[in-house]
């Protein structure tokens, strides 16, 4: 499991406390927190928190590389080889996590299963974040074709394996549905809890994802259009 926070000092010990609560005794796991150049306490805390839950891996960046960075260096740091993310900010329930994995238990699972991505239907956000996010999330669906109707959702599961084969980039976690079905995966999208925040401060806004929300979009239409997947009829190696 993978956490990638910055500046969420005040989520951190309420988010573990349910995160155990969700999944200990159930599952074998470890909890990877990327603190991402975090400038208030979140560090300290973290260190806390580690001294009492030893499975609580820490990764500290030197300075703000931004989210999808933080969860690359998650993930290659992680030894699961399915990763669950989500949010520091507490948005996200834990008690989702075990409905992701059941999809993935599922006999009748796909081998070429590759992402099981949330879908926040009703939402906490102010109304300027949920209309922003309908109109980005309908223009990405019917440029990139990636069947998900939310991307913005954090808690997601993943091969570990399928996600370094990504091409890597910032902003990449908002196109991994169509990253994933670029280099031949299946995704589902399930229905989960979205809350409002109770503490902490949002760190997105409107206008500081359009411009490179745009140039990115126009990167991952240029990468879905170069994609080759060779097919092998014999390998003898």
């Amino acid at each position: 499991m993978l956490v990638p926070i910055y500046n969420e000092a005040s989520n951190i010990a309420p988010l573990i406390s349910e995160i155990r609560a969700a999944l200990d005794g159930k599952i074998t796991y470890e909890l990877i927190y990327v603190d991402d150049g975090s400038t208030d306490n979140s560090w300290q805390e973290l260190q806390n928190m580690a001294t009492h839950f030893k499975t609580l891996r820490l990764i500290r960046h030197q300075r703000s590389y931004g989210q999808s960075i933080a969860i690359l260096t998650g993930v290659k740091s992680a030894r699961a080889e399915w990763i669950v993310t989500l949010d520091g900010d507490g948005q996200n329930d834990p008690a989702d996590i075990s409905r992701l994995l059941a999809v993935l238990q599922d006999p009748d699972c796909s081998p070429k299963l590759q992402l099981i991505a949330g879908h926040r239907r009703k939402r906490y956000d102010n109304w300027l974040k949920r209309l922003s996010s309908r109109i980005a999330n309908r223009i990405r669906r019917r440029l990139l074709h990636d069947n998900t109707l939310d991307t913005g959702c954090s808690l997601k599961l993943f091969s570990r394996e399928a996600f370094l084969n990504l091409p890597h980039f910032n902003h990449l976690h908002r196109f991994l549905p169509a990253l994933f079905l670029r280099n031949g995966g299946q995704i589902i999208s399930i229905e989960v809890k979205h809350r409002p925040r109770i503490r902490g401060d949002s760190k997105y806004g409107l206008f500081d994802r359009l411009g490179v929300g745009i140039m990115d979009l126009l990167g991952v239409m240029w990468l879905q259009r170069r994609a080759c997947i060779a097919s092998i009829v014999e390998d003898r190696t």
